[in-house]
């Protein structure tokens, strides 16, 4: 028992490290490829966050624990759209939420497809590749996209920018760190889940879940306190896309296996309504504040009381 808890906290702590040197690589060099806050939040840091998800799902899945690695994307995106935004915009009001209408968009639609293969029960790695082309193809039209809107930072604040190679050296040791942090983490759920006579779809769900989620906590947290709503919307959005997109894929493309039955008790739907919520929030507030971050807080917190009765 003892030996798992601390896989588990020497894996978490190794997601956190690296997904905070992760995430300052990953703005330092978006900084320098000059894209606004939502896209670097988009494209960069949703990317450099998804990075434990990645390692802890594709690792549950190659040593044969699927109720880990769909637990851990289900649950990466509830936390992200319901923990991760609830506390931040309890902390300063999410502004200027609008700007993520048309990604709040594409995050629903995923989520549906999500939804429907669940249900469906399909597992190929055809499908596996078809969302890795999916994630590839909006990574490239959304960094197109990015020149169209709001320009990161004046001339003056580049100078503050980390040096492009010292900033690739942290994106490296940042990665080294969450592929060994994952390792132990679903090591040592595995071990809980057994001692403790728990699914591997519950520890996925919460443990895991919650674990490699901190990365986007933590970024989205600092963007909001810096008055950066862009970058922490622009986090979380991108991140429940590359969770379904590029976890969800990678997943099925290596080690082709069904969404657990498990899950679509009410985990599956909770997922598809926290998406429309969250689309809902983008097209009609003009920001997201503590009440509504509160409501969001108090869900995720009832899913995870739920997912252990």
């Amino acid at each position: 028992m003892l030996e798992a808890v601390l896989l588990v906290l020497i894996g978490l702590a190794g997601l956190g490290l690296g997904g905070e040197l992760l995430v300052r690589g990953s703005v330092a060099i978006a900084k320098r490829l000059g894209v606004s806050d939502l896209a670097t939040g988009l494209i960069i840091v949703g990317f450099a966050t998804s990075m434990p998800e990645m390692v802890a799902s594709l690792e549950a899945a190659l040593v044969g624990s699927p109720g880990i690695a769909w637990g851990n994307i289900v649950g990466s995106n509830l936390a992200n759209t319901l923990l991760i935004l609830g506390i931040t915009s309890l902390i300063a009001p999410v502004r200027n939420i609008g700007s993520g209408k048309r990604d709040a968009f594409v995050a629903l639609a995923l989520t549906l497809v999500f939804f429907i293969l669940g249900f469906s029960q399909l597992a190929h790695f055809g499908i596996g590749l078809a969302m890795l082309i999916g994630v590839t193809i909006y990574v490239i039209l959304r960094y197109k996209m990015g020149p169209e809107e709001q320009a990161p930072s004046s001339t003056s604040n580049q100078s503050k920018v980390l040096p492009f190679n010292y900033a690739i050296i942290l994106f490296g040791a940042g990665l080294v760190s969450l592929i060994y942090g994952g390792q132990f983490l679903v090591s040592g759920g595995i071990d809980l889940a057994r001692l403790a006579d728990v699914s591997e779809t519950v520890i996925g769900l919460t443990v895991v879940a919650v674990g490699t989620s901190l990365p986007e906590l933590a970024a989205s947290v600092a963007a909001a306190i810096r008055g950066r709503s862009g970058l922490a919307l622009g986090n979380i959005l991108g991140s429940n896309i590359y969770n379904i997109l590029l976890i969800g894929g990678a997943t099925m493309f290596v080690a082709p296996s069904a969404i657990p039955p498990e899950l679509q008790n009410y985990d599956i739907w909770l997922l598809l309504i926290s998406a429309v919520l969250l689309y809902i929030l983008t097209s009609k507030a003009s920001q997201i504040g503590p009440r509504v971050g509160l409501f969001l807080v108090m869900i995720f917190s009832m899913n995870v009381i739920l997912a252990f009765i």
